[in-house]
């Protein structure tokens, strides 16, 4: 059927930002929509599609959930409801100083409902430093880029002659105001979640490159004609522009949560720059961050994980300080309310990043860690107290101390910058004391301290986990205490409580059992009983959680035997559940545990991300099968294509050592355990200007085993390489085969 003109037009206009943008470096490997095709019954990564520099203050997002909904962005979902200034770092923590915009047809099509428009993947261009969709029912390509702290905006009509961008400044507190001989429009939105402190708002100053041909402000479900501020619970704009079909409206945003006068000055990162020039510039900056780590010799599949999973873990935690006229650093503090000096860091859960995100951090961004950690200073100064989960500030989630690891891991590898006197301070505080949330200091540290271990009958959930947790904890800052050349006294003090995990050992089921306060275990036990006593997970998955000593744990196992023994069941075992504990059901990281099809292994958590290189210490070659498999069957470059949460990075950073060859079992030792490089070669490009030569040669998908491994040329059978030697530059090279290379290797 032949199509009129006018049809042929529009059609070639909605695929118009496809035509303008091919990314060329190594940005076109990366899939922001990778995870997002998530639900409350099944998570595959509940990510977005975040779009925005990295460590960046602000993110941006198309979103298909309605503003407050911490399902931002799924998949399956058809309709858009806006464009989305967004700082939620989880679903589970949700939102805060939030803004939407959306371009519509008609004045009155304003409110949320009416305003949402069907798209389609299809015309859908999802990158780090570009986004592109076209909305069908308002017959409009959307494109963004980002800056730190400002976007750069440019929507193409083609439905016709009329034309209106609205902009949503979100329930909760919102204002509005808009200055059409400037075509600019300001105002802030208080929308929150918690966590921001007294006095909140993010402040936006918005522009325009055309002028308005009709304007006005709305409040709630009510257009104001003719009023040109207003502010309430829920406020917003509507402008109108005189537009033929096919010419586009440029848009530039930027926040601060200072002032609107700050957020003026941060609308200079765009300056006079045209689209293509802002996003040029966001894209080069991504392909030079991603070049630090080049690989290659895998499928494209395995190229396109490795650099989505890599872009993931530059997002968070970010930053949450501005720079004034005078080029001082300051910020909004969440803690006191008021406009602080200095420098500031938000959005990230140490109970997840701990492990592996902060230990590639302090690899390959010591400055950025220095600054986080300068940061944690200005925390404690503020609050009293150093954060675990802050977004932006104090959040009330997970459990342990791992402020400390975090803090002590950055020290240990000789990252400078920040008062470490200080830093160990706040440590010592949050070993003695419960902060503003149960989630800072350590809930049932009385108990702790005493009997060397939280009961199970004193009202402190989670309390296994809570001992093993502190007690790798304790590890940290007896490690820093010696780095420190704090009193002999005080470094044995953390040195025994380290070993606490002792007391909960039962060896009649070789499993960390709960125990009440006369030091009887609790009876009946089911070590398949999820949550209660342990966080999100069962005995069999958080038995394994004490990465600082695990010889200590073979010992009480009953040897390396046993231990092997032990852990070959894990993985061996039918998945058997106990969820009475949950008043809602089976929950969605059961479902995911029974998704990755392998025993009571639960990849999708992070406690677990360890035990596949516990074998590391006795039969390596376990652990190289085991980080094949997982990296084959559990990550893929697709919306569905994490096994579980991607929390901060954690789930990225576990797959990106993985691939690499080497992982940090436990952060605090200055060790990487070796497994099985995905890639036939790699080059990591240090900050210090040495480089990490990773080759495999041999690897394929049935060559999984290494026979030999040489570090700088000379053989090398220790399962673990030193990060000082790393550090110096240093050359891998694995011979790869298709049989395990069975004879144990020795720890060293």
């Amino acid at each position: 059927m032949k199509r009129p003109n006018s049809y042929l037009l529009a059609y070639l206009l909605a695929f118009a930002g496809t035509m303008l943008c091919k990314a060329e470096g190594l940005t076109r490997y990366v899939n922001p929509l990778m995870g997002t095709h998530s639900s409350m019954e099944l998570s595959n990564g509940n990510t977005y599609p975040t779009v925005c520099l990295p460590f960046g203050m602000n993110n941006w997002a198309p979103h298909t959930g309605k503003l407050g909904n911490g399902f931002l962005y799924t998949y399956q979902e058809n309709f858009l409801y806006g464009f989305k200034q967004t700082h939620q770092a989880s679903l589970w923590i949700n939102d805060y100083g939030q803004l939407s915009v959306m371009p519509i047809t008609h004045r009155n099509d304003f409110t949320e409902e009416r305003r949402r428009s069907w798209f389609s993947h299809k015309t859908e261009i999802a990158l780090p430093h570009y986004y592109h969709a076209y909305l069908g029912d308002a017959q409009t390509n959307v494109e963004f880029t980002p800056t730190e702290r400002a976007v750069a905006f440019r929507m193409r009509f083609n439905g016709g002659d009329s034309a209106y961008v609205v902009i949503d400044a979100c329930n909760g507190g919102s204002y509005v105001k808009l200055i059409p001989q400037q075509k600019r429009i300001v105002g802030y939105s208080t929308k929150n979640n918690g966590g921001v402190g007294p006095a909140f708002k993010n402040f936006f100053v918005i522009t325009f490159n055309r002028p308005f041909l009709n304007a006005t402000v709305w409040k709630d479900k009510q257009l104001l004609d003719g009023q040109y501020e207003q502010q309430g619970q829920h406020v917003g704009a509507v402008v109108g522009f005189d537009l033929k079909r096919g010419e586009a409206v440029e848009m530039h945003i930027a926040t601060s949560y200072i002032s609107e006068e700050q957020a003026e000055l941060n609308l200079r990162e765009i300056g006079s720059q045209s689209f293509d020039e802002v996003k040029a510039k966001a894209e080069q900056t991504w392909d030079a961050e991603l070049a630090k780590v080049s690989v290659a010799g895998g499928t494209d599949d395995e190229m396109r994980t490795f650099y989505t999973c890599l872009y993931r873990m530059l997002i968070f935690p970010r930053k949450f300080y501005e720079i004034d006229a005078k080029g001082d650093t300051l910020h909004y503090s969440p803690y006191n309310g008021r406009i602080m000096p200095g420098i500031l860091y938000a959005d990230n859960g140490f109970w997840d990043t701990f492990r592996a995100q902060f230990p590639f951090l302090n690899l390959m961004y010591p400055n950025i860690v220095a600054e986080i950690l300068r940061g944690l200073e200005n925390v404690y100064k503020e609050s009293g107290w150093l954060p675990e989960w802050f977004s932006p500030g104090h959040r009330d989630c997970m459990i342990g101390q791992h402020s400390a690891s975090v803090i002590a891991d950055a020290y240990l590898k000789g990252i400078r910058g920040y008062d470490i006197d200080l830093l160990y301070e706040a440590i010592r505080k949050s070993t003695e004391g419960v902060g503003p949330v149960s989630s800072v200091g350590r809930k049932g540290f009385a108990q702790y301290n005493a009997l060397g271990y939280v009961p199970c009958d004193v009202d402190v959930n989670q309390n296994v986990s809570r001992t093993l947790e502190y007690a790798y904890d304790d590890y940290c800052i007896y490690r820093l205490a010696q780095a420190l050349n704090r009193p002999k006294k005080e470094q044995e003090t953390f040195r025994q409580r380290s070993l606490n995990y002792r007391h909960l050992f039962d060896k009649n089921t070789g499993l960390m059992r709960p125990k009440d306060s006369k030091g009887r275990f609790l009876t009946p036990f089911d070590p398949y009983r999820w949550g209660e006593h342990f966080t999100e997970g069962n005995s069999w998955q958080y038995t394994w959680f004490v990465p600082h000593d695990v010889l200590g744990l073979q010992k009480l196992m009953g040897g390396q035997a046993k231990f092997v023994e032990k852990l070959d069941s894990v993985f061996s075992q039918t998945q058997r559940y106990d969820i009475s504990y949950y008043k809602r059901g089976i929950i969605h990281l059961i479902r995911e545990m029974q998704n990755a099809d392998m025993g009571q292994y639960a990849h999708l958590n992070e406690p677990m991300h360890h035990v596949p290189y516990l074998y590391a210490f006795c039969q390596p070659w376990k652990t190289q099968r085991l980080v094949r498999t997982i990296m084959s069957r559990l990550y893929a470059p697709r919306p569905d294509g994490y096994c579980g949460d991607e929390d901060n990075g954690q789930m990225s950073a576990w797959y990106v050592f993985s691939a690499l060859g080497f992982y940090p079992l436990s952060p605090i030792s200055g060790e990487y355990a070796v497994g099985s490089p995905l890639f036939r070669q790699a080059t990591v490009h240090l900050p210090n200007g040495k480089t990490i030569h990773i080759a495999a040669p041999q690897n394929s998908p049935t060559n999984v085993y290494v026979s030999q491994l040489l570090l700088n040329g000379q053989p090398f059978s220790a399962p673990f390489v030193k990060h000082s030697e790393l550090m110096k530059g240093a050359k891998l090279e694995f011979k790869m085969r298709a049989e395990a290379n069975v004879p144990p290797i020795t720890h060293q």
